[in-house]
């Protein structure tokens, strides 16, 4: 059984949510990541959604843009993001772990390293999931597997407008948890319709048997309630990059911390 699997296990026999916070590696200061993933699971947090930044990211709304090229502009690629991890884990062996990205930082490192070497030094690192935008189930079979066999899943996003066929596509390959993208854009937009949300879960169960997660216009503590009711796991990112981009690097933790205790409360209520 992977971390993730375990992690959701336990919170399912306590009846509790998972609270998944993401935070870009290497965002605001090119050192700070480690410490920022110790204070979130200080806070409350089950698993860590770490972003891998990249120049081009389709599904990012304008506030993780400017976070993944700050992170960019301070030398942070795929290299340093598994650095990151293996720091974490130093201190923390239990916390599940998911990168999340795209498709052209993970091949671009099997081209430098060796093909294969993305997997095998992400597991080595301690990574326990992997997120990639742009990969589609139907030509993910094998990467799936590889991922699998180091005790690693494969995780997928599902949108409103996904269909039964996609969903069923998905739910044959991904393993840990499925994020449902709770509204049409980019992160970070639009006000969460939570009835809408409500009336797709049970269309998104019929298919998928492991956790969902619901992300994508979460910004507070009554929001991640509210989800939190219907969902398996509620994802917030774009709040907590809001919350940190301008702050000097001895805020970044504290405020992090605050923040999500605010966020765990609600989800415990």
């Amino acid at each position: 059984m992977s971390r993730i699997a375990s992690t959701f296990s336990a919170l399912q026999a306590q009846g509790r949510k998972a609270l998944i916070p993401y935070v870009t590696a290497g965002f605001p200061f090119a050192d700070i990541t480690p410490a920022l993933m110790h204070g979130m699971v200080e806070a409350g947090a089950d698993v860590i959604e770490l972003g891998v930044p990249f120049s081009d990211p389709m599904a990012d709304g304008p506030v993780i843009q400017k976070a993944g090229e700050k992170a960019l502009s301070l030398g942070i690629g795929m290299v340093q993001v598994l650095d990151h991890v293996r720091e974490f884990r130093k201190r923390n062996s239990t916390t599940p772990v998911v990168l999340m990205g795209y498709a052209n930082p993970v091949e671009r490192y099997d081209q430098k390293h060796g093909e294969g070497a993305f997997v095998r030094d992400s597991a080595a690192a301690g990574v326990d999931g992997v997120l990639i935008v742009d990969y589609p189930p139907e030509e993910c079979e094998a990467f799936a597997a590889s991922l699998r066999a180091h005790s690693m899943d494969l995780i997928f996003l599902l949108a409103p407008t996904s269909t039964d066929e996609r969903m069923a596509q998905v739910a044959r390959v991904a393993s840990g948890y499925v994020y449902y993208v709770s509204l049409k854009g980019v992160t970070g937009s639009g006000a969460l319709d939570t009835a809408a949300v409500e009336q797709m879960l049970p269309r998104i169960r019929q298919h998928v048997t492991i956790p969902v997660g619901v992300g994508f216009g979460i910004r507070d503590a009554a929001t991640a309630q509210a989800i939190g009711k219907v969902a398996d796991a509620v994802v917030i990112g774009s709040r907590i990059i809001q919350l940190i981009e301008d702050q000097e690097h001895a805020k970044v933790v504290p405020l992090t911390i605050d923040f999500l205790r605010g966020i765990r409360k609600a989800l415990d209520a």
